[in-house]
């Protein structure tokens, strides 16, 4: 069998979609399977759409999520170099090689005459009008105009491009790993521009002639290159490499929440969640986008989650570690149709994996949301608070946000409890509990429950007619995680404290 290698392409022009996160993904998993090699290649033959900073931020990007590089950019490798820039001086000579066999042309029309063809066919009814098998006879090019006008052309530096000459009637076929055979006639392909007149390769050249000398075995992608596919076969086909074509996978679309349309950054943003896996500032207009580590999300329960868009293992298993990811995967079980990207079952594995996390790696999280509010807290007191919270947190900064009651006294009190709890009974339970926890050497869960047991059975009240009010008494909300864990962690005093100051002011509110 052929050794697998794979590559993650991306073009530097922007922060790296979480789209293109997951064709990462699918590929490093495909070669460790294997125990492949994972190769980054950055294909900026497009310099006018370069962006700085891009390629840093792609590279820190899949670092981040745990996708490591064997060969590449910033890597190294025995195909250096692995930007397509680096690499624009040897793609004339395949360009060359394709003119020599008739396969592809040298184009010399000025923009001026490609508007006045496309103006000529709209005129004809033409939809969608092409420089092709047919339209190419009646243009300035190598193939209509004499020989030796092509040389004097070439020779005295005129502007040109190179076209790949497609045949006019010809079935090209595809074997794609997902969607099975692909059947596209020749004549709905155009005379693709291989060669740009400032002496740049385009994707579809470069990206062939890479991926051939890489020794790419298969070349996993989003499905808006499928479109491209056909012509990448010809060009395999023409440069004599077709047995060493890889294999194509072409994945399927990420769509909006509702299903309507790929997910867009706009989409996103309108939705409220990020689109890049980290924060990105846009170099020219200062835009910043926040990622999906600075919101909180962890790295592997954001793999888990991209791992099931388009993807599913045949079983129940939804939680998987990148090992078990690595163990499972298959190409033949990723699905064709387009998948909705459900930001809410992000937030779900992002719970999960929060919850499977010990009590100190948790109060980690805590710590460092209180070092930033200058809030000395001992890792004890964080790690029996981050107990209490992980079954309601989502997110690492929940701990803080969720359980600021724990280092403030409320100042303010849940007013829809307040006006239906807020009783004469409340407030007699309140008031003998408050003097019977103020009796008790000191408080844990179990004293503090059977304590506030004993006072209601005392009064005749029912316990849970009351619970709400000592609970905003004690936090200001109504709900919330474990009371009696509560004022085992803030302590006695403060709980007798913050029960006298509730008796004090929602009284008056009340009066």
């Amino acid at each position: 069998m052929r050794e697998v290698r794979v590559r993650f392409a991306p073009s530097p022009t922007g922060a790296l979609h979480i789209g293109g996160v997951r064709t990462a993904l699918y590929n490093y998993l495909l070669a460790r399977q294997h125990n492949g090699t994972m190769i980054l290649r950055v294909e900026d033959t497009d310099q006018t759409r370069f962006v700085p900073g891009a390629e840093e931020y792609i590279r820190k990007s899949l670092e981040w999520v745990g996708i490591k590089i064997d060969e590449g950019v910033g890597v190294g490798g025995p195909h250096e170099p692995y930007r397509q820039s680096e690499r624009k001086p040897m793609y004339m000579q395949y360009a060359k090689q394709l003119i020599d066999a008739g396969h592809a042309y040298y184009a010399f029309d000025t923009e001026q005459e490609l508007e006045a063809m496309r103006e000529r066919l709209k005129l004809a009814g033409v939809p969608s009008p092409q420089y092709n098998s047919i339209t190419r006879t009646q243009m300035r090019n190598s193939l209509t105009l004499p020989e030796d006008e092509v040389k004097a052309l070439l020779e005295s530096g005129a502007q040109y491009v190179v076209r790949l000459k497609v045949p006019r009637k010809e079935e090209i076929r595809l074997n794609d790993l997902i969607r099975g055979w692909v059947m596209v006639h020749s004549s709905q392909i155009d005379d693709k521009v291989l060669m740009k007149s400032d002496g740049m390769p385009t994707y579809h050249l470069a990206n062939v002639v890479d991926d051939y000398l890489m020794k790419i075995s298969h070349v996993i992608r989003g499905e808006e290159w499928l479109p491209s596919a056909p012509l990448h076969v010809l060009l395999y086909k023409y440069l004599g490499w077709e047995n060493e074509m890889p294999q194509f996978a072409h994945l399927p679309l990420l769509l909006k929440p509702d299903g309507n349309g790929k997910l867009s950054k706009r989409d996103a943003d309108q939705l409220g969640f990020p689109i890049f896996p980290l924060t990105w500032k846009d170099p020219h207009t200062g835009e910043v986008a926040v990622g999906y580590k600075e919101a909180g999300y962890l790295p592997e329960a954001l793999i888990n989650f991209l791992a099931f868009l388009g993807w599913n293992p045949g079983t129940t298993q939804e939680i998987f570690s990148m090992e078990e990811l690595i163990k499972s995967f298959s190409i033949e079980r990723i699905g064709k149709a387009g998948t909705k990207f459900d930001i809410h079952k992000a937030q779900w594995f992002n719970q999960q994996y929060l919850r499977a996390k010990s009590d100190n790696e948790l109060a980690e999280y805590l710590l460092e949301s209180l070092k930033q509010e200058n809030i000395a807290c001992s890792p004890e007191k964080a790690a029996k608070i981050a107990a209490v919270m992980k079954e309601r947190a989502t997110f690492p900064k929940d701990f803080w946000e969720q359980g600021k009651f724990f280092f403030h006294a409320p100042a303010t009190f849940d007013e829809g409890v307040v006006s239906k709890k807020w009783n004469d009974d409340a407030v007699k339970v309140l008031s003998a509990y408050k003097d019977a926890v103020a009796a008790l050497p000191s408080i844990d869960a179990t004293n503090a429950k059977a304590t506030l047991e004993q006072v209601t059975a005392s009064l005749g009240i029912g316990t849970g007619k009351i619970l709400q009010a000592l609970r905003v008494s004690i936090t200001g909300a109504g709900a919330g995680p474990d009371l009696m864990m509560i004022m085992e962690i803030i302590g006695k005093d403060e709980v007798v404290k913050r029960i006298e100051y509730a008796l004090q002011t929602i009284k008056v509110k009340v009066a």
